[in-house]
């Protein structure tokens, strides 16, 4: 997680316009992926917070966490907007060990070859509409822009495990880190020597 303080620059961060909204009149783009900003913060943590509260309890992050991550280490979270409006987001930060601890809950490594993705969230409006695994695939195409990034590593519930294969991870077995009692999966995603394959996401 050399210092990684600059966005990158990466043709799956530009803009692109959804088909059913390229004749609607409006200065924003019609949708928009970019790396978030603490001024996004707000918006992030009352997705996440809605998104996760109802059933587990508990959010991956709090909004102290949420700021501490997107001033630090900006380069690492992916944002999605439609029309100026945040609709998911992923925020990830640098780690240095083979297998996340709990100190990587809280922690930014930079100069490492490890993002941590601490969480992906999606509005409740815009779920059931394929839009994780979107973000996810781009999210996952960005970091091989990024010089040095080797690998993604994130916990997970049991019933989330089938998602993740499917966007290309490896299960490393059960984590080390619990929350409330809940207890996860961890998940690896290899970076090296991925090809670049074009998602027919419709995008």
């Amino acid at each position: 997680r050399a210092v990684m303080t600059h966005q990158v620059s990466s043709p799956f961060l530009k803009p692109f316009f959804l088909k059913n909204l390229a004749c609607r009149r409006h200065t924003l783009p019609a949708s928009e992926f970019r790396n978030l900003t603490p001024q996004d913060a707000i918006s992030v943590f009352e997705i996440e917070r809605e998104a996760f509260v109802s059933v587990s309890g508990e959010c991956p992050l709090t909004l102290d966490e949420v700021l501490n991550f997107l001033g630090m280490c900006p380069e690492l979270s992916l944002g999605w907007f439609e029309e100026g409006q945040l609709v998911a987001f992923i925020i990830g930060s640098g780690w240095d060990k083979d297998r996340l601890s709990q100190e990587a809950m809280t922690h930014h490594v930079p100069d490492t070859p490890t993002v941590h993705i601490h969480v992906l969230s999606v509005h409740r409006h815009c779920r059931q509409q394929g839009k994780g695994s979107i973000l996810l695939w781009r999210y996952l195409q960005y970091l091989h822009c990024i010089p040095g990034c080797r690998r993604a590593l994130l916990i997970c519930e049991d019933f989330l495990v089938p998602f993740y294969l499917k966007a290309g991870f490896q299960e490393r077995g059960p984590s080390a880190i619990s929350v409330s009692n809940m207890h996860f999966q961890e998940m690896e995603y290899m970076l090296c020597g991925q090809a670049y394959a074009r998602r027919n996401s419709g995008c």
